[in-house]
């Protein structure tokens, strides 16, 4: 299979790192340059990576066409661009939904909307899609966990809470430096910290199966350092703030 990158941004990157790293039968991965550094990079990372010129020609030599650019450039380029019936269009916009894409691409091709993350480059982490489609199912299932969504309402909270990975890693880098600033080394305060959260959140995954805040209560001693943590961070408006986040993110995404 032949497949194409119109974009090759941070996500893009993510995903084609994922690929190539996987057990996907892919023969070639057209990409294009607009972004040089990146698709450099990729270039020298497999010979099944080419770079093309022309979004176009990406299209015509690709089975399937994935959508990796910003709103603001897809509304202006998709209409610009001839698409067949026979090619699968997996589009990571955020904030172009299904009809506004079936009027860009004009055919009735097979278009799916996926929300992959980073952690994909590591063949790792959910990746929400709609319309359920078996074929893309598949083909994420190899980089990570395919999550399917039945209608596209329901699909925005998965964009909205896909909206907020900065906000943890921020979370992260904060913690890190708060250690850095009181003498810890940058490189162990930053395995300390994103160590104690991948275990945690492995830890979740196996122990939280009816609900996580069965967790947040078992964490907690009376007078304890943890408690003294969610009180201090409730009464802040930590958590508050962060479904007030949520939320705003939301709404611009019904606003498309």
């Amino acid at each position: 299979m032949k497949i194409g990158f119109i974009g090759t941004g941070y996500i893009a990157k993510s995903v084609i790192t994922g690929i190539l790293g996987s057990k996907l039968k892919i023969n070639k991965i057209f990409i294009s340059k607009r972004n040089k550094k990146i698709s450099n990079f990729l270039s020298k990372k497999s010979r099944k990576i080419v770079i093309i010129n022309n979004n176009q020609e990406i299209i015509n030599r690709s089975n399937w066409v994935f959508l990796s650019v910003t709103p603001k450039v897809g509304n202006n380029i998709l209409k610009c661009l001839n698409f067949k019936s026979n090619k699968t269009i997996v589009s990571f916009i955020s904030t172009i939904k299904m009809s506004q894409l079936k009027k860009y691409i004009k055919v009735k091709a097979k278009i799916v909307r996926a929300i992959p993350l980073p952690p994909i480059s590591l063949r790792k982490g959910p990746v929400p899609i709609f319309p359920p489609n078996k074929k893309v199912k598949n083909f994420f299932n190899k980089l990570g966990t395919t999550v399917e969504i039945g209608n596209e309402k329901l699909s925005k909270n998965f964009w909205a809470t896909s909206g907020m990975y900065a906000s943890f890693y921020e979370l992260l880098s904060t913690m890190s430096n708060w250690l850095v600033k009181r003498g810890i080394k940058r490189d162990k305060a930053q395995k300390y910290i994103t160590s104690l959260f991948v275990a945690l959140s492995e830890n979740a995954i196996v122990n939280s199966k009816k609900d996580l805040k069965h967790l947040v209560k078992d964490s907690q001693t009376p007078r304890g350092l943890n408690e003294q943590g969610v009180k201090e961070l409730r009464k802040a408006g930590f958590y508050r703030s962060t479904e007030k986040t949520l939320n705003s993110i939301l709404k611009r995404l019904n606003k498309v």
